[in-house]
């Protein structure tokens, strides 16, 4: 009882310390640009953080953003709205300039991320239950379409929901193992091109920066699948096919999440299911070139802006460490130990800094991206993604 109300009270400190520090209701100033803001999600209490990037502050606090569990983010093209995917179908957009919730809905049961078009008008999300993908007004909220995920088993999950360039939206189906592409470039109704025997549960997915390549990770067997979208009948290609062919697999504590893979150079940073390894591959021939062995099960591998350095984070139980990797040679330059549950990481838009969730310590630590140094921590309850506007102008983000 006393260790329980020991940790009551730290809660319900830093509780104290972030709401005190900012308020729902703060009067934000009365002009500024949004470039280098951005929100903090905490997972526990429905609500975020509204951030500024250049003070490394805390400008707001906002709550009623339902089920944060498994949250994600995209931004309108102006990098003033932030729309928020929860894990209870809701999608809340938020105005980071007034720090209020323009508009929120219930569309689903269970969703599991989003995407927004390139020309910005459309927001898309990939549902658990009942499946299939949703496509709304971005402006309004308004639904625009309804894609059902129907396959001879029925309803299919979605998953790996990307934007590609032309108004296209890119989702893999788990328990069909297939990929579809949906394109809103007519009015009207999209045209869905299907791709099927891209392999068994793919399970998470991403665009390359330049929106050639659609990658999806295999869960029910070692290997990907890459689409190349710049041709006008892609044909699904896998690749590293039994990677971990004859090693035992180790149980997996949390899925990798694949929008984090790296693009460094002419490099796919993957992080391997079951194994501690991280896979680089050739991003023309898809070839593997290396593996790099790492301290636990990688779950992001998230490349610095420019693609010099990939920072690695790992699942439970080695979830308090995060490992710093040369693009080069890849070999490991830097350890560093933010603290137990690190969650999440995101630089700044040219990547001079690297922010990362730090849940169980309830903060958020930034550091210096070059020399690895800690600059500054912010108060944060049970942080886990951390989104900035800068992500509204690259494609697959």
């Amino acid at each position: 009882m006393r260790a329980l109300s020991f940790i009551t009270a730290a809660y319900l400190a830093v509780a104290a310390c972030v709401s005190g520090m900012v308020s729902a209701h703060a009067e934000p100033p009365a002009m500024r640009g949004t470039g280098d803001l951005g929100i903090v999600i905490e997972r526990a209490s429905g609500s975020l953080l509204i951030v500024d990037t250049t003070e490394r502050r805390t400008l707001s606090r906002l709550e009623g953003l339902g089920d944060l569990s498994h949250a994600s983010s995209v931004f309108s093209r102006d990098g003033r709205f932030a729309f928020v995917f929860g894990r209870d179908g809701g999608i809340t957009k938020v105005d980071l300039l007034t720090a209020t919730i323009a508009k929120r809905i219930i569309q689903a049961g269970n969703s599991i991320g989003g995407a927004i078009s390139d020309d910005g008008t459309l927001v898309a999300v990939a549902n658990y239950e009942p499946g299939g993908v949703k496509v709304f007004d971005s402006e309004t909220l308004d639904e625009i379409s309804s894609i059902p995920a129907t396959w001879r088993g029925g309803q299919s999950k979605v998953i790996g929901l990307e934007d590609a360039p032309g108004r296209r939206f890119v989702f893999s189906l788990w328990d069909a193992g297939e990929t579809w592409i949906a394109d809103f470039t007519k009015s009207g109704p999209p045209d869905v091109t299907k791709f099927k025997g891209i392999g068994s549960q793919p399970y998470d997915a991403l665009v390359t920066g330049d929106g050639r390549y659609y990658v999806a990770g295999l869960f029910g067997e070692d290997g990907l699948t890459v689409l190349d979208l710049w041709q006008s009948q892609p044909q699904p290609r896998r690749f590293l096919q039994g990677y971990g062919r004859g090693e035992t697999a180790l149980p997996v504590y949390k899925m990798p999440h694949l929008e984090g893979w790296a693009v460094a150079g002419e490099r796919l940073v993957l992080p391997a299911v079951g194994r501690h390894e991280v896979l680089w591959v050739d991003i023309r021939s898809f070839e593997e070139v290396r593996r790099t062995k790492v301290h636990g099960q990688p779950v992001f591998a998230v490349a610095r802006p420019g693609g010099r350095n990939v920072w690695v984070n790992f699942a439970h139980p080695h979830n308090d460490v995060v490992q710093v990797l040369d693009s080069l040679d890849g070999r490991i330059v830097a350890e560093l130990k933010p603290g137990p549950a690190v969650l999440h990481m995101e630089f700044t838009p040219r990547g001079h800094e690297v922010w990362v969730s730090v849940r169980d310590s309830n903060v958020v630590q930034i550091y210096d991206a070059r020399t690895f140094e800690k600059k500054a921590e912010i108060p944060a309850l049970d942080p886990s993604g951390i989104f900035f506007t800068s992500r509204a102008h690259q494609t697959g983000l």
